[in-house]
């Protein structure tokens, strides 16, 4: 997104920004639309609502009926650092999120955490649609892509001189370029240079309970009037055959659960932004 000629790029949606006592927000809607409907987007474990910033704006420009609330998680972004670190303490605050906003989301997006995030939050309140992104609905074993990058903030602690030391450490542990240089964008200026703004013992806690929870409920009896999206990232390995299996036994059974995949690794939405845009585009109901 954003290439080629200048001629050829959107110009930038407005942003509103709303700061509360809990969860940090933006909203982002078409140049002169009324959007009549809303969507909750949920970033994954090291990421931060910005991190959907483009594809939303795109979202809204082909879908301007459409507003889009990019969501920073508890402990993440611009949100306060919040107890108890848990997948249904994040849900609980989108509950709150929707009373401060006066109005019930008809739709939430969710990646990797995030993803679980939304299941848990679609069991507490009605959606037209829930999407979720290479994340797993079960409980298993602690492990993957996110769960590695745990060592790398550990072992590569900071402080760094410059963002590009930072992209160097993660791309010393074997991540590609391009994640490595979105996973930089969390490394903040402090008066030591730049560090991780992400509390890896914080972090660890929340992924722990991610692979405690067991969301497959919601997948295989869909709460009434919700149509479930699941998008695999052909290159990750977060959706195993297994769990393939259920998806595809729900969609058989329900006729309202859906899976989509898509070429990419797991940060899908850094590596294949286009894909995204494009199922959402022609799948917002």
């Amino acid at each position: 997104m954003g290439r080629g000629s200048a001629r050829g790029r959107w110009p930038r949606a407005p942003v509103i920004t709303y700061v509360m006592t809990h969860i940090h927000h933006e909203t982002v809607v078409a140049p002169g639309a009324a959007p009549t409907r809303q969507l909750l987007v949920l970033h994954g474990i090291y990421g931060a609502g910005r991190n959907w910033g483009s594809v939303a704006r795109r979202l809204v420009r082909a879908r301007p009926e459409w507003s889009v609330v990019l969501v920073d998680l508890r402990s993440h972004g611009r949100s306060p650092r919040l107890s108890p670190h848990t997948v249904e303490a994040c849900a609980r605050d989108l509950v709150l999120l929707e009373e401060r906003l006066e109005r019930r989301a008809d739709a939430v997006l969710g990646h990797s955490f995030g993803g679980k995030v939304a299941l848990v939050y679609a069991g507490m309140r009605p959606l037209r649609q829930l999407w979720v992104v290479d994340s797993s609905p079960g409980a298993g074993r602690a492990g993957g892509s996110a769960w590695r990058m745990l060592g790398v903030l550990r072992r590569h602690p900071g402080p760094f001189g410059r963002r590009a030391e930072a992209v160097d450490a993660v791309e010393s542990e074997g991540y590609s370029t391009l994640v490595a240089k979105w996973m930089a964008t969390n490394a903040v200026p402090t008066d030591n240079g730049l560090e991780w703004r992400l509390d890896p013992d914080e972090m660890e806690a929340y992924l722990r309970d991610y692979f405690r929870t067991d969301a497959w409920g919601v997948v295989v009896r869909p709460p009434t009037g919700t149509d479930v999206h699941f998008v695999r990232a052909l290159g990750s390995r977060v959706l195993d055959e297994a769990a393939v299996a259920r998806i595809q036994e729900a969609t058989a059974e329900t006729e309202r659960v859906f899976l989509h995949e898509v070429e990419g690794g797991h940060w899908v939405n850094t590596e294949n932004p286009d894909a995204l845009q494009g199922l959402l585009t022609a799948g917002l109901g």
